[in-house]
């Protein structure tokens, strides 16, 4: 079986086009075979772009996937963008939509934060549930050293996926956890 956040070379490629609209804006993702929400954007991530106040500043998108999250909110926020995945063909997938979007991006190979550098003012996260707890929490633990003073992280989680638990672990660092 094939997890999204397990880079997976063996999968067919069965390119997907989602829509999404927000602040006005349209767009439209490619997706692909073996990436977490390939056939639309998930009902997470949109009661996370849509509940978010107005950005400003950096935005780093952690386990951006295909670059919805990041993208969105860049391109209506004007936001200096970092996306970061572990899954390559992710990562492959978010250089193309940002391109066909117009935000310009740090895109960056990466499990967790081993590979992000520098602070930023907001980090998103739809984490990887399916990786396990342990990962999960090191990814907030490791986000508050990434943010800068005053700066947020957003997190979202169904409930069937935790989110009591994720707010327990959430609050010791902010007071905003949105779950489903």
């Amino acid at each position: 079986m094939s997890h999204y956040f397990i880079e997976d070379r063996g999968l067919l490629h069965r390119p997907r086009y989602v829509t999404y609209n927000f602040a006005g804006i349209d767009f439209v993702f490619e997706t692909d075979s073996g990436l977490f929400s390939k056939d639309h954007i998930d009902p997470a991530s949109d009661i996370l772009i849509r509940a978010l106040p107005p950005l400003s500043g950096s935005l780093l998108d952690l386990c951006c996937g295909y670059g919805c999250i990041g993208i969105v909110l860049a391109k209506a926020y004007s936001l200096r963008l970092t996306q970061s995945d572990i899954n390559e063909a992710a990562l492959r997938l978010t250089r193309k939509n940002c391109e066909a979007a117009g935000v310009e991006s740090v895109i960056i190979k990466s499990d967790c934060f081993e590979n992000i550098r520098g602070l930023f003012d907001t980090i998103t996260l739809n984490p990887p549930i399916h990786a396990g707890k342990a990962v999960v929490y090191r990814m907030f633990e490791e986000s508050a050293e990434h943010l800068v003073e005053g700066g947020r992280l957003f997190v979202v989680t169904l409930k069937k996926h935790g989110a009591e638990s994720t707010k327990k672990s959430c609050l010791r660092y902010s007071e905003i956890v949105i779950h489903l």
